[in-house]
């Protein structure tokens, strides 16, 4: 199982999620990836998008200046 942290501060709707869906593509079943948004949409799209894949997400941290996903690659 590997992490990949994804920095996509910054960026506005739809530029977070469909950043994590290309970098979703190439991951194996286990891995994670950590995705670090400021787009204050982000936290319906990125859901909306491991609905669309099947995988697993958490969101770790929300404040003021930023939202941290934890996505897991499902099977």
């Amino acid at each position: 199982m590997t992490r990949t942290t994804l920095d996509l501060t910054g960026l506005k709707c739809p530029l977070p999620a469909l950043k994590t869906r290309k970098a979703l593509k190439p991951l194996q079943p286990g891995d994670q990836l950590e995705v670090h948004c400021t787009d204050p949409l982000s936290v319906i799209d990125i859901p909306n998008l491991i609905r669309e894949t099947g995988d697993k997400v958490e969101v770790t941290e929300r404040n003021a200046a930023r939202i941290v996903f934890l996505i897991e690659k499902s099977d």
